[in-house]
């Protein structure tokens, strides 16, 4: 019987539970809690220097009514990375290998930015439908471009994301059975071939990180626009 190499992406379940429900839930161990300790541990050290260097970085170039986006970015930014780099884990599934869940993720951000911007410059934000000194025949094109534009940011950021990781994992599992296939019979090969797969996997996590980085940078872009 063959396997698809897209099964990998299907949601595992155990005891009926699809562990995808699991996935998205273990990552709130990495919201940062009070605590009532003098001294905080090396995990709330970590979180703390990781937020404030990000959202310094992040929101400098923002004006400051988005600056109370910084913990929503932060915290986002921190469930993608968790749930991006747990599919390299053994036996374990990738969450964000799933459109649904990416577009979940990226409409309402996008969307609340979009309202953000209608309710304090309704102005400008319909003025980014329509450039200035635009001809007067163009004027109807432009708009149905800049309009189908802004709605597809959403699409873009979802497929962007599915897309990266998909590629990844799926060039992982090929070299892997490579490795399985040419193990017996040519070892010198597949121990080279290993090789390539540890790097391989060291990229992934990687780009895990950066795919989430990227994610949340688009939407402090899309903020920017509309603050």
């Amino acid at each position: 019987m063959t396997v698809s190499l897209f099964d990998q992406f299907m949601s595992p379940t155990f005891l009926g539970i699809h562990l995808i429900a699991i996935a998205l839930l273990a990552a709130w161990y990495l919201v940062p809690t009070p605590t009532q300790r003098w001294m905080n541990n090396r995990v709330l050290s970590l979180q703390s220097l990781f937020i404030n260097r990000f959202a310094s970085q992040l929101l400098t170039p923002i004006n400051v009514g988005g600056h109370k986006w910084a913990l929503i970015l932060c915290a986002l930014m921190l469930y993608i990375i968790f749930l991006n780099t747990l599919g390299l884990l053994p036996y374990t599934f990738t969450p964000t290998t799933q459109l649904s869940l990416n577009l979940g993720l990226a409409v309402p951000m996008w969307l609340s930015t979009v309202l953000i911007g209608f309710r304090n410059q309704p102005t400008a934000a319909l003025g980014h439908l329509l450039p200035e000194v635009t001809p007067t025949l163009l004027i109807p094109v432009l708009i149905i471009i800049e309009t189908i534009s802004l709605f597809i940011r959403p699409l873009a950021l979802g497929v962007r994301l599915t897309a990266n990781l998909t590629a990844g994992h799926l060039l992982i599992q090929l070299i892997s059975l490579a490795v399985y296939t040419l193990l017996l019979s040519m070892p010198v090969v597949a121990l080279l071939t290993s090789v390539v797969l540890l790097l391989l996997t060291i990229l992934e996590i990687a780009v895990a990180m950066i795919q989430a980085y990227v994610f949340i940078l688009l939407i402090s872009l899309y903020l920017q626009e509309n603050v």
